[in-house]
């Protein structure tokens, strides 16, 4: 390893210095400045901000001529960066071999640009970023070696606390491993992967970093390698069949170690390090339905925003996440409040799209707490800021019933303006047969079909998976509400008034879809007052009904993962109270573990490419299978 020299004798610390002054701007809302700085020089640094500035806006904001610039900007970093790396001389002005920033730079334009082209959401997006990581595979096989040639045990990480313990991973992804679900084998929250030794034994480790250059170089190394593991995971799983056939196996517990090194580092890349741990703990809340340990989820969650968030207070994606946390931890009124100061007027800078992000969690954080004007509101307004669907969100918006008749008559033109490869987004088809369900439905009651409206009985915004965090009030007043629909409920609640007497010839819900549906809503609010017995009886019904859906063929899958959430949270709810013997409760552990994963395999089975919005179950699936997973290492099943 080079003797180390003073960081002024190194001849890119300035250019990076000049770089970095863009990422500051950026990840400070200004987007503009970034802009500005990043243009002032041609150096790869500086085509890499352009790049990253463009690549951030076309993927928060899914704009395709932002796209066709990130890729132009990344060739041209990717390009420069080798041409520098070729020129590099044999000396080294750093510990690490003469070049390596160069090498990491190029990787780095080598993901982005992968990244940019699965942001099409084709077939053929996909496939071209594959290409682009099989290209980087070697880069970052290499680095990882030079950089961590005794591993990433002796850095620390944004939080750190005692975990168990874990075998360690093999740094080679090229290596067979055991097969991984979607989101890998997440064996435990990153932080907990490590603590900080008092006499790291490791060289680089042991070593200050000396100058902003081999800082790039530690942290880039880490989070190009962790993000590399991670992108693996991400791919659907017609891709993952590919990269399986190259023989690359990604590893979730190193990704995630890795990530979190280069979080607790200070440059560029420990900050989006930062945002790809945020935005997956953020994920692994909402939708695994069910976590191993939440409370470490989160305390690793607040480290990491809270670390960037103190640099850079005026970010959105900071204040972004901070109200994630709040909602996710049950202080819905605080996160709309940080939410709301986040858009206010007075903001110095902003973003666009990293704006309507925070009004996208605004919209969903007020649709939870029921506050459908305001959240149809946040909706429209979407429509406004980017050019994603816009018929979801009108959708949506048509849960407040006042215009909602005037929102659903203007989503066929908006479908027919928003295609991927002159094909419907997945959440447009299925809005598109909602439409038509409704129609029929008006018509069968012989109302007029052009007032479809009047045949709704279950709000359009009232989708199942905003219903599991939310406060007891505001379930309760969901299942009042849903079982004051005829027919009566006939399962038994205390929360439900069974004997309720009908109103009129006409039910509100005559069909299997829509009986199953309301079962399904009654299921998960029920176990969200921790009345499971109901719960299950609705969700078994909801389930039940599979055979008879004309047009809702995705609820008996959801139902089934539900049930399976339904286990874990039971028995959790019953060990935070229970005083009998561990060894009864790991008993029950097991036999609840085992009896989820065969609810999952069997809501996988119901959820065939065919069946609409599968893919997102596919997702949810995955990641309850590594909570389970990391369960049972906790209780030291097999």
């Amino acid at each position: 390893m080079a003797t180390e020299l003073p960081s002024s004798q190194n001849p890119n610390d300035a250019a990076l210095k000049a770089a970095m002054k863009g990422f500051d701007h950026l990840f400070s809302n200004d987007i503009v400045g970034a802009r500005k700085e990043f243009a002032a020089d041609h150096t790869p640094f500086h085509w890499m901000g352009l790049g990253a500035c463009a690549f951030l806006q076309a993927a928060l904001g899914m704009e395709a001529s932002l796209m066709a610039e990130a890729t132009h900007c990344l060739t041209k970093a990717e390009a420069e960066s080798k041409t520098l790396l070729r020129s590099a001389g044999s000396s080294s002005s750093s510990r690490f071999p003469q070049g390596t920033e160069w090498e990491i730079l190029n990787a780095d334009a080598v993901v982005l640009l992968g990244l940019t082209h699965a942001l099409s959401e084709s077939y053929m997006g996909y496939l071209q970023c594959l290409y682009s990581l099989n290209s980087a595979h070697g880069k970052f096989t290499k680095l990882y070696k030079t950089v961590f040639p005794t591993g990433l045990d002796h850095y620390s990480t944004p939080a750190t606390t005692p975990a168990i313990s874990r075998n360690a991973s093999n740094p080679n992804l090229a290596v067979p491993t055991q097969r991984s679900s979607f989101f890998g084998r997440w064996a435990r929250p990153v932080g907990s992967l490590l603590s900080v030794p008092s006499s790291p034994s490791a060289a680089g480790a042991s070593l200050p970093l000396d100058g902003p250059v081999e800082e790039l170089i530690v942290s880039g190394t880490a989070f190009g390698y962790g993000l590399f593991n991670l992108v693996f995971s991400l791919l659907p799983k017609k891709i993952q069949s590919v990269v399986g056939f190259f023989g690359f196996k990604h590893d979730r517990k190193l990704a995630l170690q890795a990530l979190a090194v280069a979080a607790a580092k200070s440059d560029v890349h420990s900050v989006f390090a930062g945002l790809v741990l945020m935005t997956y703990y953020g994920v692994v809340l909402l939708m695994s339905g069910y976590q191993a340990d939440e409370a470490h989820i989160v305390k690793q969650y607040r480290a990491i925003v809270g670390k960037i968030e103190s640099k850079y207070p005026t970010g959105a994606l900071w204040i972004l996440n901070r109200a994630k946390i709040l909602r996710m931890t049950h202080d819905p009124q605080a996160a709309i409040h940080v939410l709301q100061e986040g858009l206010g007027p007075d903001r110095e800078f902003s973003f666009v799209q990293a704006d309507t992000l925070l009004v996208f969690e605004l919209a969903w954080t007020l649709l939870s707490q029921r506050r459908y004007q305001e959240a149809a509101d946040m909706f429209i307004k979407l429509t406004e800021l980017n050019s994603w669907s816009q018929a979801t969100y009108y959708f949506i918006a048509a849960g407040n019933r006042a215009k909602a008749q005037s929102l659903f008559d203007a989503i066929p033109d908006l479908v027919n303006q928003r295609k991927i490869n002159g094909k419907d987004l997945p959440t447009e088809v299925l809005i598109k047969k909602k439409l038509e369900f409704y129609k029929a439905k008006q018509a069968r009651r012989g109302g007029p079909v052009e007032s479809f409206v009047d045949a709704i009985a279950i709000s359009p915004a009232e989708v199942w998976n905003n219903h599991a965090r939310i406060e007891n009030d505001i379930a309760h007043a969901h299942i009042l509400e849903w079982a004051s629909l005829s027919p009566p409920v006939s399962i038994d609640s205390p929360h439900i008034q069974t004997n309720v007497e009908v109103k009129g010839t006409a039910v509100d819900l005559d069909t299997p879809d829509e009986l199953a549906l309301r079962s399904l809503l009654l299921g998960v609010t029920h176990r969200t007052v921790q009345e499971f017995k109901s719960a299950r009886e609705f969700l078994v019904d909801a389930h039940g009904r599979r055979n008879e859906m004309i047009i809702s063929t995705w609820i008996p899958g959801v139902a089934m993962f539900e049930l399976a959430v339904l286990d874990l949270k039971e028995l959790e709810a019953r060990e935070k109270v229970d005083t009998e013997d561990p060894a009864v409760l790991r008993s029950a552990w097991s036999t609840a573990l085992d009896s989820a994963i065969v609810k999952l395999d069997q809501a996988y089975a119901l959820a065939p490419t065919n069946v609409d919005l599968s893919s997102r179950l596919d997702t949810r699936i995955a990641m309850l299978r590594d909570e389970i997973g990391l369960k049972r290492e906790k209780l030291g099943l097999h």
